[in-house]
């Protein structure tokens, strides 16, 4: 976990937008968002404190603070449950697990439970096992939203048909070309999957292309037309190759975990 510096206020541990934002591997600008897009749910005193004014100045030089709260008019600072919904408004594996840890290493104010009486060592126990399970829950709930979009991109994939043409062909090789980092084009996602097609389906695209020329050109069809015939022209006027190459084309967007646009 990353070294943050201790701040007590209202005898409690806190931390800075600085630090949860350095915990959660983001910066402050989104921490800041998450709290104005939905300051309805957070509570002062409870999921926050905020300094400003001769307060905030003899807070930040009592405890040395040299992030970017210094120069700002206010300084909010955010205890554990102000944490959590940071974590969860990120909704992140990173943001949780940080969350966690800082529960575990920062937050948690060590106690000599043997020194409590029974009646209150049960109450600790259960505030524990019932914070625990809230994350967990949460932390379910993130992974079975990413099954659930996973799922639905699937099916919508597998959907396509040829009917769909080449409008949406097109889309998800674009998709794929960007999941695939600078390193791919869309010409290169494209002529693989014809490269695909050509050994599933034992064809000559090439060769069918030029085939599907000469027979326009006998046909006294205009060059400019003629010179415009492409691959995909081909596979589109052959029904097989058409069932082919979509189906070619679902293979590689999935394995790619690409997210359709079903509008």
């Amino acid at each position: 976990m990353i070294q943050l510096q201790v701040i007590n206020h209202n005898d409690q541990r806190v931390l800075t937008s600085a630090q949860v934002a350095q915990s959660f591997a983001t910066d402050t600008k989104i921490i800041s968002n998450n709290f104005n897009y939905n300051k309805e749910r957070y509570t002062e005193g409870k999921h926050f404190f905020v300094l400003e004014g001769q307060e905030k100045r003899n807070f930040i030089n009592r405890h040395e603070i040299q992030d970017s709260s210094k120069n700002a008019a206010l300084i909010y600072l955010w205890t554990e449950k102000g944490a959590w919904m940071h974590a969860k408004s990120l909704n992140t594996d990173q943001a949780w697990e940080a969350y966690e840890l800082l529960v575990d290493d920062y937050y948690s104010v060590k106690i000599n439970t043997q020194a409590l009486s029974p009646e209150l060592q049960l109450f600790n126990q259960i505030f524990n096992s019932v914070a625990r399970m809230e994350l967990e829950h949460s932390k379910l709930q993130n992974d079975v939203n990413v099954v659930k979009q996973q799922i639905e991109n699937q099916n919508e994939i597998l959907a396509l048909n040829p009917i769909d043409g080449r409008k949406k062909v097109t889309s998800l090789l674009n998709k794929i070309a960007q999941s695939l980092g600078g390193g791919s084009s869309f010409q290169d996602v494209r002529t693989d999957g014809y490269k695909k097609l050509e050994d599933r389906a034992r064809c000559d695209l090439t060769k069918r292309v030029m085939n599907k020329r000469q027979r326009m050109a006998l046909e006294g069809i205009a060059k400019s037309k003629i010179d415009k015939v492409s691959k995909l022209d081909v596979i589109f006027e052959d029904g097989k190759l058409t069932e082919i190459y979509f189906a070619i084309v679902k293979e590689m967007a999935i394995q790619n975990r690409i997210e359709v646009d079903v509008s």
